[in-house]
């Protein structure tokens, strides 16, 4: 299975939606409860379409069909990574951690971050980032525990 990586348009939003929620729902619910899921589980179209396109988003495909999305701030912080469930473990997050990183070398930052859930924190350590704090958010009433997290990017 190649993984192809490509930039974010506008006909994509429909699609990192639904890998966004279907990841939220079927993947992130073995490590938070219910309450959080739904809460958490929430896209407005119109604030998505507005972000999408107001930082360098990436879409990994596999067979043509979105397997996953990242971004990246201008900060150098990693808003959103999140991976369709039937392509888990299929290598879409690392091929878009790559580019991310590519690209955050081509703007000069020494630092990525980004505010990793219990269950993307594995992953993210094991592409050597170091947990900086645990801190719990509240979305829409619920409380969930993240993980600011960072990576120092060699310079290249």
């Amino acid at each position: 299975m190649a993984i192809v990586i490509r930039r974010y348009e506008p006909s994509d939003l429909d699609a990192v939606i639904n890998v966004f929620l279907r990841a939220i729902r079927e993947v992130a619910s073995r490590d938070y409860d219910a309450a959080q899921i739904d809460a958490w589980a929430q896209a407005d179209r119109d604030v998505w379409a507005r972000r999408r396109l107001d930082r360098p988003t990436w879409l990994a495909l596999i067979d043509g069909a979105v397997a996953g999305f990242s971004d990246l701030q201008s900060d150098g912080h990693i808003d959103m990574l999140f991976v369709h469930p039937e392509h888990q473990r299929a290598g879409a997050a690392n091929a878009l951690l790559d580019q991310i990183e590519s690209e955050a070398r081509n703007q000069h930052l020494a630092i990525i971050d980004t505010d990793a859930s219990l269950t993307a924190r594995p992953f993210f350590e094991a592409r050597g980032f170091g947990v900086v704090r645990s801190q719990v958010v509240e979305v829409r009433g619920a409380r969930l525990t993240n993980f600011r997290m960072q990576k120092c990017l060699d310079p290249v």
